[in-house]
């Protein structure tokens, strides 16, 4: 009596390893991606709250309006639109900055206080 695996039986191993090999790759293309945009995502953060820290570090009191402009982040071309508003308390300004760069679109909101004399 001959033992082994007749030729059946390996097509159908084989045909289940290719189809885990698929499973596998498509996951390690979603991780890929799902790497890229939360770099992306972070990047934007930063370009953000960088925007916010400029005003801050500035220490001076902004007037109401809108600004736009672009940021480079590791090599990465964001645009920023920046609406500063007024608030019931006279002491307070809200600021929202909105970063795009492509179809990625981050959003901070924040306040500043008037610097003190």
């Amino acid at each position: 009596m001959n033992k082994g695996f007749t030729l059946f039986e390996v097509l159908i191993a084989l045909a289940i390893i290719a189809i885990a090999m698929t499973a596998v790759l498509r996951a390690s293309a979603s991780a890929a991606g799902n790497a890229f945009e939360l770099k992306e995502r972070l990047l934007a953060g930063w370009v953000a709250q960088n925007r916010m820290a400029e005003l801050t570090a500035f220490q001076t009191w902004p007037i109401a309006g809108v600004l736009d402009g672009h940021e480079t982040q590791d090599g990465m071309d964001f645009s920023w639109h920046e609406e500063i508003t007024d608030t019931p308390n006279p002491l307070f300004k809200k600021v929202v900055v909105h970063v795009s760069a492509g179809q990625l679109s981050n959003e901070l909101t924040g306040y500043l206080t008037r610097p003190m004399p």
